[in-house]
């Protein structure tokens, strides 16, 4: 493809995105499955494009309005190209394929914004950080005077990390297959399992990856996963499954010994899981699609199991470096969905849990509701569980620096370096 080719592709997938209710991602993946002559090196650059876009959508918004000049998908792509000092060239708009040309408003905003700041000081606080309006209050009250830079620090591209598969390698042999697929894996600061490519990678074509030594698994979900303590021999249940990727943490944890339950409400999530599990080496794991909170086999298994990990549907705030058009489909109807849903499944899956045996909650959420407020709400509910304080377990789970000095495990990438996480680990008296 041309480069004006790209662009023009940039503009109909961002067009489809905006109105589209579903993940980026996804909207992205049946557009170029419907378009097989984009090969991969044009479809990584259709991509980037639509991806710095996304980022930027809040400050360009506010640049377009500024200039009264009408918000859509194509006025923020020209826009973008004037913020970023690139000129609308002739050769963009010219040839097969390519967009239409900048009309005479159109040139007229672009040299308005050409040598412009992305920031300007009168952009209020969401703007300049990238997030809905109706959040500043609550990020406020969480951050503090750290708020700018924090979410500052969830604007930007996050780097991949991956988890090596201890049941087929060690990390010095990950490291040795992947640089045999010339990539430069460097070691997480606070996982033992990760390694950290600086920049994305196509892992499934990868040798390593294919051969099951890594699985792409954000730095913070990799604790999570440690401090659930899953050890060969017990009996887990992964409760919130999804598409198996702590639930294969989990396996390698336990060696491939014990009885490992991965559960999910959706059944297709629960199936594609399965291909994960062949490639990883693991066969210590029973799949069940169970029906919400009132499932039968919820109620035959009570109190069955050592370990129970809930990672809780939740708002994803902590994932925005990668999904940056995610927060803008959240509302405050949306926040209080599904806190209640949390608190639901959290009492649902405490029914499984052994005397003695531990609860391990987590989000990949920064919001206090979802996180140290639900903490509150079920213990207060459930006396019979107690926190087991984090710092107390990191030196035996985990073995590096602890990154947390409070009860809960609290990630974010400013202070972390990784995805926003949460997790508290609880367990239930004996």
């Amino acid at each position: 493809m041309t480069p004006a080719a790209r662009l023009s592709a940039a503009i109909d997938l961002l067009d489809e995105i905006e109105g589209n209710a579903r993940p980026a991602d996804q909207v992205a993946s049946f557009y170029f499955k419907g378009r097989r002559y984009i090969g991969a090196k044009d479809r990584r650059a259709v991509a980037d494009i639509v991806w710095r876009v996304l980022r930027r959508k809040a400050r360009i918004g506010w640049w377009l309005e500024h200039l009264d000049f009408p918000v859509e998908s194509r006025a923020r792509v020209l826009a973008d190209l004037a913020l970023s000092g690139q000129a609308a060239e002739p050769e963009l708009f010219q040839g097969p394929h390519s967009a239409a040309p900048p009309g005479r408003e159109e040139k007229r905003m672009m040299e308005a914004l050409r040598g412009k700041d992305l920031f300007h000081r009168d952009m209020p606080a969401w703007v300049r950080g990238e997030f809905p309006e109706w959040l500043t209050p609550r990020l406020e009250a969480l951050w503090g005077e750290a708020m700018v830079r924090e979410v500052g620090a969830m604007r930007d591209e996050a780097p991949l990390d991956l988890r090596v598969n201890t049941l087929k390698a060690t990390r010095d042999e990950a490291v040795a297959a992947l640089r045999a697929d010339k990539l430069d894996p460097r070691p997480t600061r606070w996982s033992p399992l990760g390694l950290r490519l600086a920049e994305r990678a196509p892992m499934v074509q990868m040798q390593a990856w294919r051969n099951g030594l890594v699985e792409i698994q954000d730095e913070g979900s990799q604790l999570v996963a440690l401090l659930a303590e899953a050890r060969p021999g017990m009996a887990v249940c992964d409760y919130c499954a999804g598409a198996g990727g702590k639930t294969l943490a989990l396996a390698a944890t336990m060696e491939n010994k014990g009885r490992l339950v991965a559960c999910d409400v959706a059944e297709w999530r629960v199936d594609k899981a399965g291909e994960r599990f062949r490639r990883a080496g693991v066969h210590n794991v029973s799949r069940r699609v169970i029906e919400g909170a009132a499932d039968k086999w919820i109620k035959r298994s009570a109190a069955s199991f050592d370990r129970v990990l809930v990672d809780a549907p939740c708002t994803g705030t902590g994932t925005w470096r990668r999904n940056p058009d995610a927060k803008w489909q959240l509302t405050e109807q949306t926040l209080a969905e599904l806190m209640e849903s949390q608190r639901v499944i959290l009492a649902s899956a405490a029914r499984l849990v052994k005397p003695g045996g531990r609860l391990i909650y987590a989000t990949c959420s920064v919001l206090a509701e979802e996180n140290e407020t639900q903490m509150q709400g079920f213990l207060a509910a459930h006396p019979e569980y107690t926190v087991r304080p984090v710092p107390d377990l990191w030196p035996a789970l985990v073995g590096t620096e602890c990154p947390v000095t409070g009860p809960y495990l609290r990630l974010s990438p400013l202070a972390h370096g990784t995805d926003g996480f949460f997790a508290a680990v609880l367990e239930r008296a004996a």
